[in-house]
């Protein structure tokens, strides 16, 4: 019996170590999660910004110069530079290359002085075609209603949106509109980006290229230099 006595005591004992044990592992621990930082991609020149640079040990080659629609600049020293399309570090390393042909070991800083702000473009059977900022996210739907909304002569069930892939071509994608008019469903919507070009038809097109040229949208948007994404 007492052989049975202390066993029975051993497996109480064993229980409330294992019971302490699971309730100090199921206490929530004080250490809060760490969150990664959202990171974005940098900001790339476009046609129109203005952009500064700035040589340490020469300044007599120093510039301030506008990225030309072709997306060059013509710079002393480097000549012609394509920087359309780079982020500021990348441009930044591409002169110091070309410079170092005539300098050497040059200490160059690049400055982003004027930028194009984002926009997008609505034309069409809209009351006010136009530009438009872009100061935040926007759908197409919402795109047509800060344009003024459709007109009566519009076709919303066929709205087609133009992004830039390129200097030379654009993807052409086509949204019906008609049914969020009526419901609540905005699966048929999408955000724009900057450049976007929103397209209100006033009758039903035949056939929707999914791509088309640049040179094509000039009627939409004016001469090509403007369209800069």
């Amino acid at each position: 019996m007492r052989f049975i006595t202390a066993i029975v005591v051993f497996l109480i004992i064993v229980c409330a170590a294992s019971a302490q044990d699971t309730t100090r592992v199921m206490r929530p621990t004080e250490d809060k999660p760490v969150l990664k930082p959202h990171t974005e991609d940098r900001y790339r020149l476009v046609p129109g910004d203005v952009v500064e640079v700035i040589y340490r040990y020469t300044p007599e080659f120093n510039q301030t110069v506008t990225i030309q629609p072709d997306g060059y600049v013509g710079l002393q020293i480097v000549g012609d530079l394509k920087l359309g399309g780079l982020t500021l570090q990348d441009a930044l390393r591409k002169i110091v290359e070309k410079a170092s042909v005539r300098l050497k070991e040059p200490e160059v800083n690049l400055f982003l002085r004027e930028f194009q702000k984002p926009y997008i473009v609505v034309s069409g059977e809209v009351a006010n075609a136009g530009r438009f900022e872009l100061r935040e996210n926007v759908t197409a739907l919402q795109a047509i209603m800060i344009s003024g909304g459709f007109k009566e002569t519009a076709k919303s069930n066929q709205i087609v949106i133009f992004r830039r892939l390129n200097d030379e071509f654009a993807e052409v994608r086509t949204l019906n509109l008609k049914s969020i008019k009526k419901t609540t469903d905005l699966e048929n919507d999408m955000t724009l980006r900057s450049g976007d070009i929103v397209f209100v038809p006033r009758n039903t097109l035949s056939k929707i290229e999914r791509f088309v040229r640049i040179a094509a949208l000039v009627p939409l948007i004016g001469p090509v230099g403007s369209l800069i994404r």
